[in-house]
């Protein structure tokens, strides 16, 4: 099992591991609800790395847009200090599930900012606040 490099970020050993032996699988709503309690829209799990580098350009386009703030997504290397949550740095993370429904715009992300070797898991939340996005672990 080679590492796998998603937007220049080594995806966890774990993951990698799951997705090789075909294991990386959604288990289920209700086992998410339990997880993630505040997540209120159904997830689909990305299923590989390629489809993880796809998914995640999405990110680009929200960072880039400054007509899209709303989504507290940015390039931490275009601002003067770190960025830390509730926004998302577009590039140090990678998106691990999206929505189900189009639209929603939800999403689970390993987000790098913590450790390099072993990335924290963040969602997005327009629950809490439905004026802005938040990020949160």
């Amino acid at each position: 099992m080679a590492p796998s490099t998603v937007r220049g970020l080594t995806l966890p050993a774990p993951l990698t591991s799951l997705i090789d032996r075909g294991l990386w699988r959604h288990p289920g709503d209700e086992v998410l609800a339990k997880i993630i309690p505040w997540f209120q829209n159904q997830l689909s799990f990305v299923p590989n790395p390629e489809q993880m580098a796809y998914a995640s350009q999405s990110m680009d386009m929200f960072a880039d847009d400054p007509h899209s703030a709303f989504f507290r997504q940015a390039r931490g290397s275009r601002g003067v200090a770190p960025l830390e949550l509730p926004w998302l740095d577009v590039e140090q993370a990678v998106l691990i599930a999206t929505t189900r429904t189009p639209g929603d715009d939800g999403a689970l992300a390993l987000d790098y900012r913590t450790d390099p070797s072993d990335p924290r898991i963040v969602g997005s939340d327009f629950w809490t606040d439905p004026l802005l996005c938040q990020w949160r672990a």
